[in-house]
């Protein structure tokens, strides 16, 4: 079933309380301020697209694609981004409300978490090779079986990685989040 092609267009929230997106295929597009929590958008693709200060907690993304889809000041809270369609999966996060949410087994290399919370998300089993984790809140996220071998963790802080479950080989660590890197030995470090 062919989508129809929507390209170049800037949807507000005035804009979908009127009239809700269609299931589509949405090119180069900029999402302002829309409530899309609760939403279904399974089977939609984005590509190129940029979320500016919406919520999307919620929504439900079976096969939903997103290539080269930037998120800022977004809530997506509880979302099962591992429903999603994994083929070009490429999304970056900026300043974003992740709680909660699923990344289990995508291939995100190089993704970019930069000021987030990703307080109880679940990485179990994803590929975060070179992923950078700036100003990001891991406190309970889960990894397990993850891949994070040369991910940036400096400036992230609240981890607890376990280093004998996870691939870690040339990931950078600071003092004092690597600390998080022990967790599982149960000691303490005065």
């Amino acid at each position: 079933m062919d989508l129809p092609l929507i390209e170049d267009q800037v949807f507000s929230q005035a804009e979908i309380a009127k009239t809700p997106l269609i299931k589509g295929e949405y090119e180069y597009c900029t999402f302002n301020n829309c409530d899309l929590s609760n939403v279904d958008l399974s089977g939609m693709i984005f590509g190129d697209c940029r979320f500016n200060g919406c919520n999307l907690s919620l929504a439900k993304l079976s096969k939903t694609m997103f290539k080269e889809v930037k998120f800022l000041d977004c809530k997506l809270t509880g979302l099962h981004f591992d429903h999603c369609d994994a083929f070009l999966f490429a999304v970056d996060f900026d300043n974003c409300l992740l709680q909660l949410s699923s990344f289990y087994r995508l291939k995100m290399r190089k993704t970019n978490f930069l000021r987030t919370d990703l307080r109880e998300a679940d990485f179990t089993e994803a590929d975060l090779t070179g992923a950078l984790f700036e100003e990001t809140d891991l406190q309970n996220a889960v990894f397990d079986q993850t891949i994070l071998e040369k991910a940036n963790f400096t400036k992230a802080f609240n981890y607890s990685i376990n280093p004998d479950n996870n691939r870690i080989k040339n990931a950078l660590f600071s003092y004092p989040g690597v600390l998080g890197l022990l967790n599982k030995y149960q000691i303490t470090i005065a």
